[in-house]
């Protein structure tokens, strides 16, 4: 007896085949199902959407924090005693897991989209746990010895956020295929009714939100303020050796209106330029003097700090990956740099009559100058033959002694203060932080005539963004950066936007509409054709893979004999 089974065609699913497969380790036909998902592969899921969502907030927090990257090697100095630079593994790391967990996300919708049941492979499973827990190890660290930096997400917010809200409105919209093929699909209503109203509540949201971007530099272009000066935070760092001669001479080749510098005082009372307590960073103590190499700068003679080489570092340390990219004779001015004495500095602002921020440093208590140092320094100003009223003096320490030595001092203040307060102390500058002010407080110190320099400003989107708030200097560790933003990186009127963010509105409710009036075209189509259950496959595939005749497999039919009995 001969039985036939019947004919079976079927098409190749490569694509099919591979979504399922990557994600879940689903190769073969028979593994795939479109059954619904089971709740402990929902609860994975949501866990991957969580690690998708911190990551992403993760990596813009150190996308956005260029700006900063050499303070955060600074604070891991200080923790550690050796220079490395910190940002690049967890840059690295970063960019691998957000990468990963983006890839898994982007299967997980085709899954979805395709009505296959979700099933993350357990490989998967501990990838996405180690990210995770990385993620979060990561944002504890940031929060307990970085903390301020936070302060990045939301001020970087009023640069990208106007286009970063066109970017979700615009994912939001495409999400509307999978979300009305759901709707499409979905046999009970309520279901239909829980997805359209989740969904709609979010494009709503989205559609709205512009009404709470905040930028400064959404304003009439005509009120746009002059272009802020741009003092060389101790020189220009990213070119040269900090607080040197070649340093300050390489920020005066950028066009800067001022340099600042760190000064301490030496044993003999000679004010030098030293960032930190100690030398071991920027010069080669561990080598000269190896049994003071942790003693603080401010015991060291001045003779003693002239035998030290403030360049050398520069070169093997490479901080600000900038040193390969010298010539051979920057490399051998390099080589020569010495500590800087304040006198040095203030002689070279004079010759070239720009502004000098002083930012003192008090010594030890025993110090042999302790009780004398604001002496001795004010009177190293005060013979430099600058002009007093290009000194800003940033000292607490005696300043009403100070403005009667020198009244022509910028009397400026590290602490922010009410424009009240400021007056009623004689101050008229502030340094601060450019966390430490919002575009309101900018606004009002600028109408009370307090002059505001914000410090440390290296990226042009930051130094656009404090340019439209009305900021009057910055203090950059990049001058040669700034020197090429010539105007704020984008800027618009309240109207233009407006306009903008309106239109983007109303294309993407178009769209997503024509989208569930195709998807549920086609579901009539195919309920009418006389297809019982919406199989995706035949629908979304049928576009997705074109295959000829030829590539279509033919099962035999299958002949299978048995024996007659006798």
């Amino acid at each position: 007896m001969v039985k036939h089974q019947p004919l079976q065609v079927y098409e190749r699913q490569l694509c099919l085949s591979c979504i399922t497969g990557i994600y879940g380790c689903r190769w073969k036909r028979y593994q795939r199902s479109h059954d619904n998902t089971t709740k402990w592969e929902l609860l994975w899921s949501l866990i991957l959407l969580f690690t998708f969502s911190l990551l992403l907030i993760w990596s813009y927090f150190w996308w956005e924090a260029d700006n900063d990257y050499n303070e955060f090697n600074w604070f891991l100095y200080n923790n550690s005693g050796e220079w490395t630079d910190g940002t690049v593994p967890i840059l690295a790391t970063t960019a691998a897991g957000f990468t990963y967990i983006a890839f898994l996300m982007i299967l997980a919708l085709c899954h979805v989209a395709l009505g296959q049941q979700l099933n993350l492979h357990w490989l998967h499973k501990i990838g996405v746990t180690a990210s995770l827990l990385t993620t979060i190890v990561g944002i504890i660290s940031v929060n307990q010895t970085w903390t301020q930096e936070w302060d990045i997400i939301p001020i970087s917010l009023q640069a990208t956020g106007p286009f970063l809200h066109i970017g979700a409105l615009a994912a939001a919209t495409a999400l509307s295929w999978i979300v009305a093929g759901q709707v499409a699909r979905a046999e009970k209503t309520i279901f239909q009714v829980v997805v359209v109203l989740l969904y709609l509540s979010v494009l709503l949201g989205l559609y709205v939100l512009p009404l709470y971007i905040t930028s400064p530099c959404i304003m009439d272009p005509r009120t746009l303020k002059s272009r802020p000066e741009v003092f060389g935070h101790q020189g220009a760092p990213m070119l040269a050796p900090e607080n040197t001669l070649w340093s300050f001479q390489r920020a005066l080749q950028m066009n800067v209106t001022g340099l600042e510098a760190d000064v301490a005082i030496s044993v003999d009372g000679v004010p030098f330029l030293m960032h930190d307590l100690t030398l071991r960073r920027t010069t080669n103590v561990d080598e000269v003097f190896p049994d003071r190499k942790t003693t603080a700068a401010s015991w060291f003679n001045w003779t003693d700090l002239q035998q030290l080489n403030a360049g050398e570092w520069f070169l093997k340390n490479d901080p600000f990956w900038t040193a390969s990219s010298m010539s051979q004779k920057e490399r051998n001015l390099t080589l020569k740099q010495r500590v800087c004495s304040l006198e040095q500095l203030l002689k070279m602002a004079s010759d070239h009559n720009i502004t000098v921020v002083v930012r003192l440093r008090r010594p030890p208590r025993d110090h042999p100058f302790n009780s004398t140092w604001i002496n001795e320094t004010l009177q190293v100003v005060q013979n430099s033959g600058l002009l007093q009223s290009l000194v800003m003096w940033t000292k607490d320490d005696e300043r009403e002694q100070v403005k009667q030595w020198a009244p022509g001092f910028i009397q400026t203040s590290l602490v922010k203060h009410s424009p009240e307060h400021l007056h009623s102390s004689g101050i008229r500058g502030l340094l601060l932080r450019y966390n430490q002010v919002d575009a309101d407080e900018i606004t009002n110190f600028s109408k009370n005539n307090i002059s505001l320099t914000l410090y440390t400003v290296n990226e042009p989107w930051l130094f656009s963004m404090l340019w439209c708030s009305g900021v009057s200097a910055v203090s950059s560790e990049a001058p040669h950066i700034l020197r090429k933003v010539p105007s704020p990186i984008w800027l618009m009127s309240p109207r233009t936007y407006q306009l903008i963010w309106v239109s983007a509105d109303l294309i993407s409710f178009a769209v997503v509409i024509g989208i569930f009036v195709l998807q549920n075209y086609h579901m009539i189509r195919y309920r009418m054709s006389g297809i019982r259950s919406y199989n995706p496959e035949q629908i979304m595939l049928s576009a997705a893979v074109r295959t000829s005749s030829r590539d279509i497999n033919v099962m035999k039919e299958k002949l299978i004999f048995s024996a007659q009995p006798q």
